[in-house]
């Protein structure tokens, strides 16, 4: 028993650095998605103008922020198609964490929803995925679209912002989707809904949910086509460049785990690269989605939201981002530039600006390309994987596989191996010796 007790000893030896190290990867990995920013100014508010004769659609954002592609994908849609008064509304008027760490600043509170719309509900709710899901935290979300719905709003949820709707009861007794990777879950935590597989959006009546982040594109158009018209969601397809609109688009089976490169990532990539995403007034919301959730999710960097001078910038449809460093003596290893921004001036000691959108077509392509060139194909994957993304159209290229963060732990475990082999052998002289 003594025998067996020492060698497990020893095998837990060997393994502890590298098991604390990937602990704490991880942890920082996941924390490093929503982190808020440092404090700032709140800027003056200043959202779309407000027309009456049209129906009112909202993106809801948690106190805690939500997924960065859920929130803009739809709202550039909507308001790309001019049909709709759009806004992105929070339970406060400050800054809100977006994936990554891009933070948005929201148009209206509630009670300035409240305050234009009088007692009418807006026509359109969107509930994006929230990083408290199922928390006390979310409470003053769930309370908001609970008395939307009973005033009529329809609902839309995309990706785990079914999860958000469950929670809120709204979904009881009602067919609904949300991301693969979650399914299992929220089979268990809610179980009066009828959740369903293998579907990029459920049309429920008046809730539309949807399966995994980008199958947001899906639900939203969907939503487009009822309430405007089949001709202007395509119209509003081939302005964001999504050439799928009108197809069958596969889903992912459900799953309880990511895959191996992303575990690799989160627990082993103890060095991430420091990337800045500058952020320039009329970059497309979804150009802006692109480049934050294809670096976050891939688990491979931590992103930096700069400006060029660090002040509030306005995107294509008028949402307001407040950055979180000016350019100049910002800490980066890389710098990447979304949108159709070119000849940016890199200051000294920042790294030369790498055009995220060089090619035409859907943005998210682009971005997973580059995370291809720059990291792994296999990271790359498993970043469309999680992002719900199709792959027909996107070029990978680059490594196949992240290398080096693989060989840190074996690295570590043989240098853990040779130190004990060494203790027991010195242990061992001394025996004889002493013997």
């Amino acid at each position: 028993m003594r025998t067996v007790l020492k060698w497990l000893a020893l095998v837990v030896a060997v393994l502890a650095v590298p098991a604390i190290g990937a602990t704490v990867s991880a942890l920082s990995a996941f924390g490093a998605l929503y982190s808020p920013g440092p404090d700032r100014p709140v800027p003056a508010a200043a959202p779309p103008a407000h027309d009456p004769a049209k129906p009112t659609a909202v993106i809801v954002v948690g106190d805690r922020g939500a997924v960065v592609s859920d929130t803009l994908a739809p709202y550039e849609i909507l308001a790309a198609t001019g049909r709709f008064n759009v806004y992105a509304v929070a339970s406060k008027r400050e800054p809100k964490p977006l994936t990554g760490g891009l933070d948005l600043m929201p148009d209206l509170s509630f009670d300035d929803l409240a305050a234009l719309l009088g007692p009418k509900a807006p026509d359109l709710v969107v509930v994006p995925a929230l990083p408290d899901v199922g928390e006390a935290s979310t409470e003053p979300v769930k309370a908001w679209l609970r008395a939307q719905a009973a005033h009529g709003a329809k609902l839309l949820s995309v990706c785990n912002g079914g999860g958000v709707l469950a929670s809120a009861g709204l979904l009881d007794g009602r067919p609904a989707t949300a991301h693969w990777l979650k399914l299992e879950a929220w089979e268990a935590d809610y179980p009066a809904v009828h959740w369903v597989r293998d579907q990029r959006f459920v049309d429920d009546g008046d809730v539309v949910t949807t399966a995994g982040i980008l199958s947001g594109i899906d639900g939203t158009l969907h939503w487009v086509e009822r309430l405007a018209g089949r001709a202007v969601a395509a119209d509003a397809a081939k302005a964001i460049g999504w050439q799928r609109y009108g197809t069958t688009v596969p889903v992912h089976p459900p799953a309880s785990m990511p895959d191996a490169a992303a575990i690799v990532n989160a627990a082993f990539r103890w060095n991430p690269d420091r990337i800045g995403v500058l952020l320039s007034n009329g970059v497309g919301e979804i150009e802006l989605a692109s480049v934050f959730d294809t670096e976050g999710q891939s688990l491979s960097s931590r992103t930096l939201a700069v400006s060029t001078d660090g002040t509030p910038i306005r995107s294509r449809h008028g949402l307001t981002f407040v950055p979180r460093a000016a350019l100049a003596g910002a800490d980066l290893d890389r710098l990447l530039v979304p949108g159709a921004a070119r000849g940016v001036p890199a200051p000294p000691g920042v790294p030369a600006p790498e055009y995220v959108h060089d090619r035409p077509g859907f943005a998210y392509d682009s971005a997973v390309n580059a995370l291809s060139r720059h990291t792994d194909v296999a990271t790359a994957r498993w970043t469309a994987k999680v992002l719900e993304l199709p792959t027909d159209r996107v070029v990978f290229e680059g490594r196949a596989w992240p290398w080096l963060p693989t060989a840190l732990p074996v690295a570590l475990v043989l240098l853990g191996a040779a130190a004990v082999t060494v203790v027991l052998r010195v242990r061992k002289r001394r025996q004889g010796a002493q013997g």
